[in-house]
């Protein structure tokens, strides 16, 4: 409800002393349009809200020296350069930082409805009809402000607070994945340079092999399926050989993807670090669930998006209520001839009467948001406790199954040796030599595979509990050796 108070100012010719006031009217107001609108753009472009205090930082590993470049073409890249290029590049993690970026200046919209707003307005017209001539021009300002509206505005702020957390929750929860498959695609390139070289010596070993045998065969000891069998054997290691240089360059394709690179991009990679399997992760199993329920990012966007689902209830209630506002405001009116000015100030009580049951069906939405939120949040809560269990079970098989590897190595290199120079001296076979060299291929490629399922093992549990950082690669970045 407004009460005007403006007054019409008299005619010129009658009241002389009213021009210089319609000018100062006019200049003052003209003044102050034109200083909001200096000055409003900047406070638009600024944070009066600091929102950036609760915004996510950038994702990259805690004491990071990149500056998210790739480092020059002779520079070897470590696990950890791999992970921290992997985390500031990749487009998945900069998707997940933009997107709580945008809820956190969604926190500042919802706290700006709590102020005033306040509109300029200038217009001027002028008509002509028949032979006379109207001018009309006028000014205003206009203060808005929502004063009450029980508590809609506070349950919308709750909401946009609510659904930042599970933004943040998310953007850790995305960290850790791509953590994870920059660990995954940096073992199984590692894993594929250990196949190559291992393929390689099973190829040099076939051709030593076919070699003993052309050297018997010309000597008589031998017999020609002596060298026919060596021959396909070597055929077949420098297939097998071929076939891993393959593979591996495919796996230097996917962790360039992962690192947010082009797939041809040239990478050195460190030395293949030394494996030591311990038992940092051992433990009761429940006591992990736990720990991983409570430190699991998912979860906790699950429940912030459950918080949020409950305010829009009370979000969905407020806004069948009434609302009370104030208004008030200069204005200015010249019409040529005359001129007024003026002040209103009001309040306005804006009472929903019957909306069609708009408000009925909002709550029931609402509620019933709630109720698929909760169950979102269940769900997640059994898959932890699943992704822990299977992660635990992995690391324990990996931790067995590398220590088993290097005893059958160690075996089958030997075993070679003695076949071999068994054939040498004319007392074997060259049946024996093949299958003993075949045998320390598969040994070499199983030690292989066992290396790369407990790095990766050992990574995914720590994924699974929630605390997958660099912490878990400063020790193994820091020991090297050649070769498995």
């Amino acid at each position: 409800m407004a009460y005007p108070t403006s007054r019409p100012t008299p005619q010129p010719s009658r009241t002389q002393s009213a021009r210089p006031t319609a000018k100062c009217c006019r200049l003052a107001i003209a003044t102050l349009l034109a200083a909001l609108a200096a000055e409003l753009p900047a406070l638009e472009i600024s944070d009066p809200f600091a929102t950036h205090t609760i915004t996510p930082p950038r994702p990259a590993l805690a004491g990071s020296s990149l500056s998210c470049q790739p480092r020059p073409a002779d520079a070897a890249y470590g696990i950890l350069d791999v992970v921290d290029l992997a985390l500031c590049r990749n487009p998945t993690t900069r998707e997940a930082w933009s997107y709580a970026r945008v809820q956190a200046a969604q926190v500042g919209l919802a706290q700006s409805d709590f102020l005033p707003g306040l509109d300029g307005q200038v217009s001027a017209s002028r008509a002509r009809i028949d032979s006379q001539t109207a001018s009309q021009r006028n000014a205003s300002l206009t203060l808005s402000w929502l004063l009450y509206d029980f508590g809609a505005r506070s349950a919308n702020l709750e909401i946009a607070r609510q659904v930042l957390s599970a933004a943040s929750s998310t953007l850790d929860a995305t960290v850790q994945s791509v953590f994870l498959n920059a660990v995954q695609a940096y073992y199984n390139t590692q894993a594929a340079r250990a196949a190559v070289t291992a393929a390689r010596e099973s190829e040099k070993a076939s051709r030593e092999s076919l070699t003993a045998a052309e050297v018997r065969y010309r000597v008589g000891t031998g017999t020609p399926a002596d060298r026919l069998q060596a021959q396909t054997a070597w055929s077949q290691a420098t297939l097998t050989r071929i076939r891993a240089e393959g593979v591996l360059r495919n796996a230097f394709g996917r962790l360039a993807n992962v690192m947010g690179l082009d797939a041809n991009q040239r990478l050195l990679l460190d030395e293949i670090p030394s494996v030591t399997p311990d038992a940092s992760f051992t433990g009761d199993v429940a006591a992990l669930i736990d720990e991983a329920r409570a430190r699991r990012p998912e979860l906790k966007a699950a429940e912030a998006e459950l918080r949020a689902a409950e305010a829009g209830v009370d979000y969905a209630r407020a806004t069948g209520l009434p609302t009370l506002s104030l208004s008030a405001g200069p204005q200015w009116t010249d019409l040529g001839s005359a001129s007024a000015n003026g002040n209103s100030i009001g309040l306005t009580v804006n009472l929903p009467i019957f909306s069609g049951f708009n408000t009925t069906y909002r709550v029931r939405a609402a509620a019933a948001q709630t109720e698929v939120q909760s169950a979102r949040r269940d769900n997640v809560r059994q898959q932890v406790a699943l992704d822990v269990w299977e992660a635990y079970q992995s690391l324990s098989t990996a931790t067995q199954t590398i220590r088993t590897t290097a005893d059958l190595l160690a075996s089958a290199e030997h075993s070679e040796r003695v076949a071999l120079g068994r054939y040498k001296a004319g007392v074997g076979n060259i049946l024996d030599v093949l299958n003993a060299q075949s045998a320390l291929a598969n040994a070499r490629l199983q030690r292989i595979q066992a290396m790369l399922d407990w790095h990766v093992s050992r990574a995914a549990l720590a994924r699974a509990i929630g605390s997958l950082d660099s912490t878990l690669l400063l020790s193994i970045s820091q020991q090297k050796v050649s070769n498995p």
